[in-house]
């Protein structure tokens, strides 16, 4: 398994590409068809759900470019903000492709031709059309506010994320710091132990040394008083 610091960052830009190139065929095969209705309905359904999952995909890039090295971080910082930028193309132009079918479907009759000036219930026909075209854009813009509020609470947890591992690893740095000087303490109390060991040896010498020279001087004294 790749274990280098940019291995996910890499593997999150391959899944965005993935669904960049889906929603590019989606959306070039929408732009030929000139049918309406349901069908284009819902590939621009499905493109909205893909262009979410590439803006997942650009979220957690931006999550993985905190960890990447400062030496190689410029370089991942412009392929992110390409990425960016190539979201926000697909997105406008979905945005575009569904105001052009929704105009396009307003245009339409139920048989393809245009209604007739004359249609006395033409003016029926045209407002329940625009009624439709409006609810649709609603329901575009409301697809593209919650896949705006899901990346917001995305970003929100990833920062929540980058909070916590923050905080543990100056937790684990404080307590490298103080088994540093706890370890430092450990040194200085054993060598002042050795210094006292010895000490203790050295006053046992003396000691020793004084009362061989006290039994010398008595073992004298006798001698003389005796001869």
């Amino acid at each position: 398994m790749d274990a280098s610091p940019t291995s996910l960052f890499d593997s999150y830009q391959h899944d965005f590409n993935q669904f960049i190139s889906t929603i590019r065929d989606k959306l070039d095969t929408s732009e030929h068809d000139n049918n309406l209705g349901e069908q284009q309905t819902a590939v621009l359904r499905r493109v909205d759900m893909d262009l979410d999952e590439a803006d997942e995909m650009v979220s957690q890039m931006e999550i993985e470019l905190q960890s990447i090295p400062q030496s190689l971080r410029p370089k991942y910082q412009t392929r992110l903000r390409d990425a960016k930028n190539e979201l926000s193309h697909y997105k406008k132009l979905a945005k575009e492709t569904r105001s052009r079918l929704a105009r396009a479907d307003l245009l339409a009759t139920p048989h393809g031709r245009s209604t007739p000036s004359d249609d006395p219930y033409a003016s029926t026909t045209d407002r329940t059309r625009l009624l439709a075209g409006t609810a649709l854009l609603e329901d575009g813009t409301k697809r593209l506010q919650d896949s705006y509020r899901v990346a917001l609470e995305t970003e929100n947890q990833g920062a929540d994320i980058l909070m916590n591992l923050r905080s543990q690893r100056e937790q684990i740095e404080h307590a490298r710091d103080t088994l540093q000087v706890a370890d430092t303490a450990i040194d200085r109390a054993a060598g002042t132990l050795k210094r006292m060991i010895r000490r203790m040896y050295q006053q046992r010498v003396v000691t020793a040394a004084i009362i061989g020279i006290l039994l010398l001087l008595i073992i004298v004294i006798i001698w003389e008083k005796l001869s």
